[in-house]
This record gives C-alpha cells, structure tokens and sequence, in this order.
C-alpha cells in the first residue's frame, strides 16, 4: 500500500470515529459533560486498583502500574473549569455548595491532585502495602470530597 493512500485510509477512519468520540458531549452542558468523562476516567482506572488489593481481580503488577500512570495522568488534568460560574444547572450529582464554596472544592480537588502523585511510585514497587497507603490517600481525598459535594442521586 502507498503512503498516499495509507494516510488517506487513516484520515478516513479518524474523521469516521470522531463522530462517535463526540457523541457523548452534551452541547447543552459541555462542561457537565467534560467533568462526568473526567471522573469516569478516574474510577475507571482507580476501581480495579481497588479490586487488586481487595483480591476481587488477579494481582497483575504490569497492569497495575498502567492503571496508576493513566490515573495519575488524569488527576493531573486541571478540571476545575468544569465547575466555573453558570455550570452548576443540569442533570448533575453536584451539589450546589460546589458553587457555594468554592474555595472549599478547589482545595480538595488539590488534596486528589496531590494524593495522586504517590500512585505511581508506589504501584513502582509492586509492594502491596504501598499501594495500599496510596489508594487509601487517593480514597480519603475522595470520600472527603463526595462528603460535601456529591449527591446521590442526580438532581
């Protein structure tokens, strides 16, 4: 196959694709939208760490350490913008006090932030205890955030 019609077939299938990669954003809501990715991404990646030390899934250290980059990668992108003035309507499990107390919120997302950076280098060691000392900092950022702003239900 030439470069040429190479790089025509991979321009096809990324225009194809984009579509589909799109299709979940709200253009009502974009940044209601842009945060529920972003903290679907987290869980995503944080869940079956937890599940490793919990013995639910196969303890598997090349995976885990994946994971723990790819956590780590997301926590480090700044999704604060998500929760800018006039973002707070929609169909959403935040709470109004996000908007309230706003500094309150930044602060703990910063805890998540932090906490996130010793994932990595504890997922490096393949020490159980490690991780564990990680995730439950990961988790207690969390819990504390989800305390005041996460409703269970959407509102």
């Amino acid at each position: 196959m030439s470069k040429r019609l190479l790089g025509a077939a991979i321009a096809t299938a990324a225009l194809s694709i984009t579509p589909f990669a799109m299709s979940h954003l709200d253009d009502e809501e974009p940044m209601q939208s842009y945060r529920q990715s972003y903290f679907t991404l987290l869980a995503m990646n944080f869940g079956p760490i937890a599940g490793m030390l919990k013995g639910e899934i196969p303890w598997d250290e090349a995976k885990l350490l994946k994971l723990a980059e790819d956590f780590s990668a997301v926590a480090s992108v700044d999704v604060a913008r998500a929760f800018g003035p006039g973002t707070d309507g929609g169909k959403t499990r935040s709470k109004p006090e996000i908007w309230e107390n706003t500094d309150d919120f930044l602060e703990k997302y910063g805890d998540l932030q932090e906490a996130a950076k010793m994932l990595v280098p504890a997922a490096s060691t393949g020490d159980k205890q490690e991780v564990g000392k990680a995730v439950r900092a990961i988790g207690g950022t969390c819990k504390a955030c989800h305390d005041e702003y996460k409703s269970k239900d959407y509102l």
